[in-house]
Formats: structure tokens, sequence, C-alpha cells
């Protein structure tokens, strides 16, 4: 091995080493990355700029764009309209099929939020029986289409990068189809693995709330039996904060002093019987400023103030919203409210204020779940302008009319034209850190094939299979994706497994297409944690699932979405070039 490629060998187990065991965000790690191949001279300044303008990543940016758009239209709250109904059995099936068929062409998050609103408001059947199928469906029918998933668009930016024609709009569609055909029915007969909770009621029994005893309050020198908080029924007091210690179990016979902070877990909607204490004061409710009529939110991973804590990063001030309530999937938290560090998908109860719609860093931080609507609403003719816009997109990319690019860029125009979409909300929104990402995923790339590492790799690979061909190695690059999806991100996984995919193509002698589509749904079959995909962390804090509910309901469906993928892969896209 030469002195370079050492280096690259290096930078890429740093790159994977970061990204599954620290907490570096994506973004700081594959920046970094491609700084030192730039600094180092592993790549030309005229490439990286290049990388930073592929065609492929540019038309990501412009979809995700476009998105923000799209996500105001009411298709999928009017979609979302009668889908749970009758049995458990048909209510999944029809949840899971439009799921899947809107994510196909949609944004798959603005689906996911959009869908789960109503699986909250309806008390026919246990939320955690729905909201897993539901994230489970928007990622395989993310898989149709190019524009499915933002790993497919990934994927194509490289195939671009390599000179060659890009992926066709439905090059996905027909494994695509078939491994959501499979996955729906896997869903509907292993229901029975997800937790079968008690309703809605058991959706708020593991929010946290703090409430504060006052200066001079009657509680104070009383034990914790006297002061009946343990007869509130549908609260528990769990904690008691006295400065910095910890007081847990409690004890009924534990004293309550003037100043200690109490940690309750139970209904966030029976918050009234902590306000009719005497003495106990609920911060967020005290301001008269703000509405008792609660929003329920989700932490996006891409939100500003994630590692912070609400204290450290002024919640009530950057949102004119105070947290009510806090909860982090089967994970118990513990503490004060205000010095938790916040998470990705870690789900907050907040009570608003007046300017909470209006703050222009809501829907940069925050998927809205429930409560009032933080977007306005399109009118009629906006709605019928987009859905008749996106669809001429879509048919005229598909039938090689025009690029999708070119598609995009016209329709944003036509958003802005209309006041759909305005310049300042776009810059708002721009997807700096997918952007960062792949530009940098693709310095990499260059820099791993440049030096020869992955010809070596491939070369390496090769030989230890013993003659034993090409799909033998079509086999290993897809587990080997999957397993970096379920360790780090699904784009993430992507960016590093195309250049080994690529150069195995090459060593044999065969067409990269069954390679580079092995990359494509290994990437996207994030289903055995909540990590992988960010419609998975949603859904965790909202159905209160614990990992052991994503490994027992995921292992079946990899399983069964693995082998259709690699029994079709040779078949749809033969060796043969």
């Amino acid at each position: 091995m030469t002195l370079t490629q050492f280096v690259v060998a290096g930078l890429f187990v740093l790159v994977i080493a970061s990204l599954i065991f620290t907490r570096f965000r994506p973004s700081l790690v594959f920046g970094s990355a491609a700084a030192a191949c730039f600094l180092t001279g592993l790549v030309p300044a005229e490439s990286v700029l290049q990388k930073a303008v592929n065609p492929g990543l540019v038309t990501l940016v412009a979809l995700i764009l476009a998105s923000i758009g799209l996500e105001k239209a009411r298709w999928l709250r009017a979609v979302s309209d009668g889908l749970i109904n009758g049995s458990l059995r048909s209510s999944l099936l029809r949840l899971t099929s439009a799921t899947a068929l809107c994510s196909a062409f949609l944004n798959n998050t603005a689906v996911v939020a959009a869908l789960a609103s109503s699986i909250k408001a309806q008390r026919r059947y246990p939320a955690a029986k729905l909201l897993l199928p539901l994230s489970y469906a928007a990622i395989l029918g993310g898989t149709m289409t190019l524009i499915g998933t933002s790993t497919n668009l990934i994927v194509n930016s490289f195939v671009l990068d390599r000179g060659v024609a890009g992926l066709d709009f439905f090059a996905f569609l027909p494994v695509g189809i078939a491994v959501t055909v499979v996955g729906l029915i896997v869903l509907l007969l292993c229901n029975w693995l997800l937790p079968e909770g008690r309703g809605a009621r058991e959706e708020v029994a593991e929010y946290l709330l703090e409430a504060e005893v006052v200066a001079d309050s009657p509680l104070d020198g009383k034990t914790v039996e006297q002061n009946k908080l343990r007869q509130l029924e549908t609260l528990y007091l769990i904690e008691i904060v006295r400065r910095r210690r910890v007081i847990s179990p409690v004890s009924p016979t534990e004293i309550i002093r003037s100043g200690d902070k109490l940690i309750f877990s139970g209904d966030v909607r029976d918050l009234g019987r902590l306000q009719d204490i005497e003495g106990l004061r609920l911060f967020a409710l005290e301001d008269e400023a703000l509405n008792i009529d609660l929003t329920e939110v989700v932490l996006t991973p891409s939100s500003s103030i994630l590692g912070q804590s609400l204290k450290s990063c002024q919640f009530r001030t950057r949102f004119d919203a105070a947290v009510v309530a806090m909860r982090r999937g089967g994970e118990r938290l513990s503490g004060k409210l205000g010095e938790i560090e916040l998470r990705p998908g870690d789900a907050l109860l907040l009570a608003v204020g007046p300017d909470f719609k209006h703050h222009r860093n809501i829907d940069k931080n925050f998927y809205v779940i429930s409560g009032g609507e933080v977007q306005r609403q399109l009118s009629r003719r906006d709605n019928w302008a987009l859905g008749l816009g996106f669809a001429c997109v879509v048919a005229g990319a598909a039938l090689g009319y025009f690029s999708l690019l070119k598609g995009l860029v016209v329709l944003l125009g036509g958003m802005i034209g209309l006041g759909i979409v305005s310049t300042t909300e776009l810059q708002r929104r721009f997807p700096f850190q997918i952007w960062l990402i792949i530009a940098s995923a693709l310095v990499l790339a260059e820099a791993f094939s440049g030096s020869g590492l992955s010809d070596a790799l491939a070369g390496a690979m090769k030989s230890s299979l013993l003659g034993a061909g090409p799909f033998v190695a079509l086999v290993g690059i897809y587990l080997l994706t999957l397993a970096l999806t379920e360790l780090m991100t699904n784009n993430a996984a992507a960016a590093l497994a195309f250049p080994l995919a690529w150069s195995l193509a090459e060593s044999f002698g065969v067409s990269w297409m069954p390679f580079v589509m092995a990359v494509a749904y290994g990437a996207s079959a994030s289903f055995l944690t909540p990590f992988g995909y960010q419609t998975n962390l949603m859904v965790q804090n909202l159905g209160g699932y614990h990992l052991r509910d994503f490994l027992r309901a995921g292992l079946p469906l990899t399983l069964s979405y693995s082998v259709t993928v690699l029994v079709l892969l040779p078949i749809v896209f033969p060796f043969t070039a």
C-alpha cells in the first residue's frame, strides 16, 4: 500500500468511526474529511469545485426546495381522512398503501408528519400499532422512483460524477414495486409484533413534566403523602430535584421543601390537577401570553438546538413557546427539563405564544405533529396550480422531454411567482448540510478512486471470493451498505459504499448497474434501528417505541426486503452490460 493509499484509508476509517461512535454531525465529519483531501493535495481545487455543482446534487437540492411548497398543499391532509376505518388490518392496509404511493413522489418526512396527526387524533386503535408501519411504508415507497428518497438522488449524483448518463426516473420501479408489495404484506402479517399499548392515552403517559414548589408554599415541610401527591391518579411523582441532588424513587415519607423541582410522569391532559395545587408553579403555564392548547412537535435531525438544553438555547425567547413536557422514545428522562440535552427525535409539548406560527425557524427545527397549523393553507387555485405543475414536471422528466432539474427550476419559479414560497423562505431552508455531505462525499470518492485504493480493495475482495463470481460480490456490497445505514444514516451509507461498489463492478468486468442499485436499496433498508432514517426517529417518540420494537418488527421486514432485492437485481439489471 502506497503512502497516499494509506492516508486515504485512514481518512475513511476516521469518517466511519466518527459517524458511528461520536455525536459529531455528519456534515462536519464529511466536510472535515473533504477539506483534508483538498489541503493535502489528494483532490485538486478544480475537482472540488466541480463536485459542489454536480448535476445530481443540484437536482436533489432543487427537489428539497420544491418540497417546501408541496408541504403546504392540502393533499396529504385530504388523503389522511378516512384511512383509519373498519378493522385494524384494513386500516393498516389503506394507511400503508397510501403512504407508500405518496412517498414515491413526495418528501417522506412531510408524508409521515401529516399522516401521524391523523393517527394520533383517532381513538379506535393504539397508535403504536400504526406509527411504525407508517414510517416503514414511507421508506418502502421511496424506493420506487428516482425522487422517492434522497438516497436514490445521491446515488445518481455519484453515477453522473463518473461521466456516464444518469439513472432514469423509473429505473428503480421494477424492484421498488416488488419490495413495496412484499414489505406491505409483511407489515400486515407481523403487526402482532408491535406493542399493544392502551390506545391514545398511553402515548402521553411517558411525558415528563416539571413543577416548582414556590417560596412559603403550604406544601413546604410536609411529606409527599400529607400533600396528597400520591393521589393524582394520572400523574405520578417520579423524582424530586433539590438543588443539584436528584431524589428517586420518591418515598411517601419524603418531606417537600420550597424550591424543590417536582418531576412528574403522566397524562399531560391532566395538567389542571397540578395547577389546582396551591403553592405549586408550572413555568410554561404561568405566562398568560401563552396558549394552553398544546402543540406537539418533534425535533428534526438538522435542528440548530441539538446538543443544547432548553435553558442554554433560550428556547422561550427563540421560539415564543415554552416546553410543558418532553419525552424520548422508550428512554426515561431524568432531572430538570431545562437542563436535559436535546436530541433528534425528542418530542416536546409546547404552550405557544401568538408569534410562534410566524417564526422563521420553526419548520427548520421541528416537525409539527399536532396543534395549531404553523404553515398557511394554500388557496384552491394555488393547490390546483401546484398539483398540476408538479405532475407535469414528473411526467415530463419521466418521458424524457426535459431533465428533472430544468422542470424543478421552472416549478420553483412558478411557486415564487404565485407567492406559494418566498425567496427568504427558500434561503432559510436551503439544505446546506445535505449539500455539504454529498459534495464532500464526492470529493472523498475521488480520493478513494484516484489513489487506487478502491481498485486495490476491490481486487482483494475478488481474490477472497475464490472465483465465486459477481453475484456473491453483489450480496457483499448490499450487506455492507445495509449495515452502514443501520449504524449511521442512509445518506452517509450510500456515500461511503458507492466507490467500492463501482470498483467491484469494474474488477469483475460486468455492468455497474446491479452494484449501484445494490447500494441504493441497501441504503434504504433502515428498518432495524431508529437512527438510520429520519421518519423512524419521528415515530419512535410519538409511538413510545423501544429499540427492541424496531428489532422485532424490522427483522422480518429486513429479511424479506433483502431476499426480494437480491433475487431481482441480477434479473432486472443483468451483469452483462
